[in-house]
């Protein structure tokens, strides 16, 4: 099993966006501000905007510091996660303490909501590139999409986003999350493409539900069809969405019967298994649900942890 000091960090791991990114999760699975009908991580269990501090930055900077010494150089340091990171309240403090064990670039993959709070904003300018969400053009689609906690609104989310521009000199990567038949229609897009254009990002990045999504049934825009609507944004879009995790059957099921076979011989939480076969979190929480869904392995709550087993037919 990897050692106790990996607990914050997975990777590096290969990012279609950063590179090879050693990723580093602050706070915990499913914390988040907003419940998006996509993420792949499936439905919030802890709606909220508070601030705390979710895990203590010393532990996380020793993580990283190990990681660096251990495991291949990435390219990026990725603050990101399983929740989302800027509700931690030391994260611009976490920045500053991962500067002093390397001088790779950081990035902070963020879903944004929270930029209209000038120190969310002061947290995330310490970082060399923010990635940031935007799936709406108003109100209404932006609480079908995002079903955001009450406190976050699209004005909110808009206004954060055009004020982090103007204070920040570092790269702005904007990623607009479409979804067939809920988003994807042209005016639906243009609507996003007339606030994209405010904001002025360095880049837009168009990706789809390629992979499962929190609400089942939800089906991705096509490779041609996001490449269409690409040309609505300024700059023009790149189409992200990685296409081919579909026929990469083999590998994933390869990874789900690694995981059962780890279940058999003991009960696990997801922090264990991903720990255990080296993996990240996020891509074992996917499998572990994938493998819930189909009734393969059972769930208990034990001292406040959630361990997963075999069903009996499976073992």
């Amino acid at each position: 099993m990897a050692p106790e000091s990996a607990k914050h960090v997975y990777g590096p791991v290969p990012s279609r966006r950063l590179g090879l990114s050693l990723g580093v999760d602050i706070v915990p699975l499913k914390t988040c501000s907003l419940n998006c009908i996509y993420c792949q991580l499936g439905r919030t269990t802890a709606l909220t905007v508070d601030r705390r501090a979710y895990t203590p930055v010393e532990a996380v900077t020793a993580d990283v510091a190990t990681a660096l010494h251990e495991r291949p150089t990435p390219d990026f340091i990725t603050i990101s996660g399983s929740g989302e990171p800027t509700l931690h309240s030391r994260l611009g403090e976490l920045i500053d303490r991962i500067r002093t064990v390397t001088h790779l670039p950081v990035a902070i993959i963020t879903n944004g909501s929270l930029l209209w709070l000038a120190e969310v904003r002061a947290d995330c300018a310490k970082a060399d590139v923010v990635l940031p969400s935007l799936d709406a053009g108003d109100q209404d689609t932006f609480a079908r999409v995002n079903r955001p906690h009450p406190e976050v609104t699209f004005t909110r989310v808009v206004s954060g986003l055009k004020a982090f521009r103007r204070e920040y000199d570092g790269q702005i990567w904007l990623e607009v999350f479409l979804v067939r038949g809920v988003n994807d229609t042209e005016e639906a897009v243009r609507a996003i493409a007339r606030v994209v254009a405010d904001v002025k990002p360095d880049r837009v990045q168009l990706n789809t539900a390629v992979r499962p999504t929190a609400e089942a049934g939800l089906e991705p825009v096509s490779a041609e069809r996001l490449a269409e609507l690409a040309g609505l944004f300024e700059p023009p879009g790149e189409v992200i969405a990685d296409y081919h995790r579909p026929h990469v059957a083999a590998r994933e099921s390869g990874r789900v019967e690694e995981i059962l076979e780890m279940l058999t011989r003991r009960p696990a939480t997801v922090e264990d298994l991903a720990s255990g076969l080296g993996l990240r979190r996020e891509d074992v929480t996917r499998w572990v649900m994938e493998l819930k869904r189909a009734g393969r392995i059972g769930t208990e709550v034990r001292s406040g942890k959630r361990y997963y087993f075999p069903s009996p037919g499976a073992r």
